[in-house]
């Protein structure tokens, strides 16, 4: 055998374990690298389903919350004591249930001033004033508009009757005349029209929920005259 054969026969087996450890190195760092995607798109999917069931989640605990928020409207049962109230009215004076004593009173509540079916109520009762006053009966308009609300209400259609300004729902509250209502398909906190009379005793005579405006004044005169 020649030198030269010699030479290339022995480079052989040198290069072949060196082929050998290499290729190892390679399926490993190959190994290595695909589990390592594998782990970082399962992570990333994992935050991905986490975030998305947490948006999922969100809605539902804020209605649960909100709906655990709302206050009942409970309206005083007749015959109970009326609640108590000290709230200002147009003109800036302080109106309390006791400034009533010995009267009977009708409390009308309205969603807002200024509104139609709002503004045709107040007339109503604004026109048949005289005739409660007959039966010793004062009447009060409340809602939460402020006070430069209600005065702007009252000079604007010439209402003869005190308008209260409860901007805090307290008394709205009470009476049960704040709670739930709908509109459009939406759900909301707002002011259920509600009428309330209190006989000269100081306890609730009479309640009505969901007032219909058109007639309804002549009604609670009706239900006064009649205490």
């Amino acid at each position: 055998m020649s030198k030269k054969s010699r030479k290339k026969s022995s480079k052989t087996p040198s290069g072949s374990p060196t082929a050998k450890k290499t290729a190892p190195k390679t399926r490993a760092s190959t190994q290595t690298g695909s589990a390592k995607t594998q782990r970082g798109s399962a992570g990333k999917s994992s935050k991905t389903d986490a975030k998305a069931a947490s948006h999922r989640a969100v809605p539902k605990q804020l209605k649960s919350s909100e709906k655990a928020a709302k206050p009942a409207a409970t309206v005083p049962a007749e015959g109970q004591k009326a609640p108590s109230f000290r709230l200002p009215r147009d003109g800036g004076n302080l109106v309390t249930l006791s400034d009533y004593a010995d009267k009977k009173l009708v409390l009308f509540f309205y969603p807002r001033a200024d509104t139609p079916g709002c503004t045709r109520e107040a007339i109503d009762f604004t026109r048949l004033n005289d005739a409660f006053a007959a039966v010793d009966t004062a009447v009060l308009g409340i809602s939460a508009d402020p006070l430069k609300a209600q005065e702007k209400f009252r000079d604007k259609h010439k209402l003869g009757i005190p308008l209260i300004s409860d901007e805090t729902h307290e008394m709205l509250e009470a009476y049960g005349a704040w709670g739930e209502k709908s509109m459009y398909g939406r759900s909301f906190l707002g002011i259920l029209r509600t009428t309330v009379l209190i006989g000269s005793d100081g306890k609730v005579a009479k309640v009505w929920r969901n007032v219909r405006v058109d007639g309804h004044a002549d009604e609670v005169l009706a239900a006064a005259r009649s205490l």
